[in-house]
């Protein structure tokens, strides 16, 4: 077959494309000049088509392969591949947050000398994780303001509890004269929204372990992982490398990616992940509401706007 040209997709821009793929006991190929998964079933083989002009990340999982054909084509389409275990955790590749970003020389490279134009600077650096901690917050308060059904489930920004911690917690971003006191206020800020959370919830035993097999813990990794990869592919077409972090370790190769995935979490990911934990919820329900999630706040979006806020700060370049 014809390679295929990135001119002859689509162009969907990566802050407007709508899916994200976990993908397990399936084949990822390509036929016909399109990527598809096939599944095998007891009396026939399905083949489910991919729209990879309209798709962020795939996941593959437990039993799956894939071809170099499919890879080739994902890659021109701009789409990242994970490989996971069972239900979209643990991500492999390595000890840290990695994905197989597609190749482009092309990418924009304002952003990135942006980026290093801060990065080597302590006090700029500094400030740039402070701003990501207000914004944070900001976009917190946005989606459990205007949330109906998080509203319904007991999560509303109103709550005379919560806007005190978040209060207290802008007071010490403000205050924070070093990385390390902004890491201890965010570990403070988010036991607080787990309290909340369960309280909300009626799971007041809930108790926050990676490990732990109980719902609302695997949902919280899984929907953890699903805000990972929006991250990654926000840096990826932005061209800044995973490793110039602000907050989470200048040592850890993926630390940049938590950063950013950090903006959505707990706005999205936190209390849907307690909410589908109550009513005992599939993975793929969860899955499913989570992203869902991800589209109706426009997720993608705010991070794309405010990497590049930080990046370019009072200059101006183009949308991407």
């Amino acid at each position: 077959m014809k390679d295929l040209s990135p001119s002859d997709l689509k162009t969907i821009l990566h802050s407007k494309r709508a899916n994200l793929y976990l993908l397990e006991h399936c084949r990822v190929m390509q036929k016909d000049g399109r990527v598809l998964y096939l599944t095998e079933a007891k009396a026939e083989k399905q083949y489910f088509n991919i729209p990879i002009a309209n798709t962020t990340v795939i996941l593959l999982g437990n039993g799956t392969s894939i071809t170099q054909a499919a890879m080739r084509m994902l890659a021109q389409a701009g789409v990242l591949i994970g490989f996971c275990g069972g239900g979209g955790t643990p991500l492999y590749m390595g000890n840290a947050i990695e994905w197989m970003t597609p190749q482009s020389e092309y990418r924009p490279t304002e952003y990135l000398q942006g980026w290093l134009g801060f990065w080597f600077d302590d006090d700029q650096r500094l400030r740039t994780a402070k701003a990501m901690q207000q914004a944070r917050i900001d976009y917190l308060c946005k989606v459990w303001s205007k949330d109906r059904e998080l509203k319904l489930a007991g999560f509303d920004a109103a709550d005379a509890g919560l806007s005190g911690a978040l209060e207290a917690c802008r007071s010490s971003v403000v205050s924070a004269s070093q990385t390390n006191y902004l890491l201890v206020t965010e570990a403070k800020l988010t036991k607080q929204l787990y309290k909340f959370a369960a309280k909300a919830t009626k799971m007041s035993s809930f108790v926050r372990e990676h490990e732990a097999a109980d719902k609302a813990n695997a949902f919280l990794n899984h929907g953890n992982y699903l805000a990972y990869g929006l991250a990654a592919t926000t840096l990826w077409v932005l061209g800044i490398p995973h490793g110039f972090a602000v907050m989470h370790g200048k040592t850890r190769r993926g630390a940049l990616v938590f950063d950013v995935a950090d903006l959505i979490k707990d706005a999205l990911v936190l209390p849907w992940a307690f909410i589908c934990a109550k009513e005992n919820a599939t993975e793929q329900e969860f899955r499913q509401q989570c992203l869902q999630a991800f589209t109706d706040h426009k997720a993608l979006d705010f991070m794309f706007d405010h990497v590049k806020e930080q990046a370019l700060r009072d200059r101006s370049v183009a949308s991407i």
